[in-house]
């Protein structure tokens, strides 16, 4: 049965691991291949495994290990074409890696489709993905987005599980210590999802199908893990829907130590 390992989820790094123990994908490569190695053993699972990485957009926390990754395990490497064209101008990718630019129509691998779809960032060509595992099942990865526009809306309607970015509180981010210029950037529609908009986007969510939420990318000084959590609970409570009965939630930490069965 596959399942969802958020290995690392915040601005320090990004990277998740979807499969059974025999294989898998990994979605974003935000730490160094030294820790991504070793958070996959952590969960009893073997870098040699990994089939594929799938690359969401060119920033750091993204992308940090992949060169030295998918250079010493041969791994293949899918992300937009202005991703790794930005990528190898910026040295995240070179000739050493095995890297193709994947289309809005998909591809198969390891016995999974892989869809992907436009994200709304400051990045050179943004994607989020709907991967449909083996079993029929869908998840969606939608993070590093500053709004949930209709392209958004529609490719994660229906999903059974979404990793959802729940970034930062607005008033921790209107009141931090952040320049105006940062936290102007990070509350437009090339920023960053704030609870709020993640809660509202849950609820709809749910109406459609979705019955599990990983809320992600949380901001270390702008949010609070229980502070994120209890916006969305709220949010379900207000339109009369009980966790556990109509949806699961729960929140991916830094560093993840636990995996998320389907």
């Amino acid at each position: 049965m596959p399942r969802l390992y958020p290995l690392f989820s915040g601005s320090s790094g990004n990277c998740y691991y979807l499969g059974t123990k025999e294989s898998g994908i990994l979605i974003d490569a935000g730490r160094s291949a030294k820790q991504i190695k070793t958070a996959l053993e952590e969960q009893e699972l073997d870098i040699k495994n990994v089939r594929a990485v799938f690359i969401t957009h060119e920033h750091i926390d993204h992308t940090k290990g992949l060169r030295v990754l998918a250079s010493k395990y041969k791994l293949k490497v899918y992300a937009s074409r202005g991703t790794i064209d930005e990528m190898r101008y910026k040295g995240l990718a070179d000739d050493s890696t095995d890297i193709s630019p994947i289309t809005l129509d998909g591809l198969e691998t390891n016995d999974m489709r892989v869809i992907p779809f436009r994200i709304s960032h400051d990045c050179a060509e943004g994607y989020g993905y709907v991967v449909e595992t083996s079993d029929g099942r869908k998840t969606a990865f939608a993070t590093d987005t500053g709004t949930i526009n209709k392209e958004i809306r529609s490719a994660v309607n229906g999903c059974d599980t979404v990793v959802l970015e729940s970034n930062h509180d607005v008033r921790m981010l209107q009141n931090g210590c952040y320049p105006y210029n940062l936290k102007k950037r990070i509350l437009s529609d090339i920023g960053h999802l704030s609870n709020d908009i993640c809660a509202d986007t849950a609820v709809e969510l749910v109406k459609s199908g979705t019955t599990r939420f990983i809320l992600a990318h949380l901001s270390r000084e702008n949010n609070m893990p229980y502070l994120a959590e209890q916006t969305s609970v709220c949010a379900f409570e207000k339109s009369n829907m009980k966790r556990d009965i109509d949806y699961i939630l729960s929140v991916a930490a830094e560093k993840d130590n636990k995996y998320l069965i389907y």
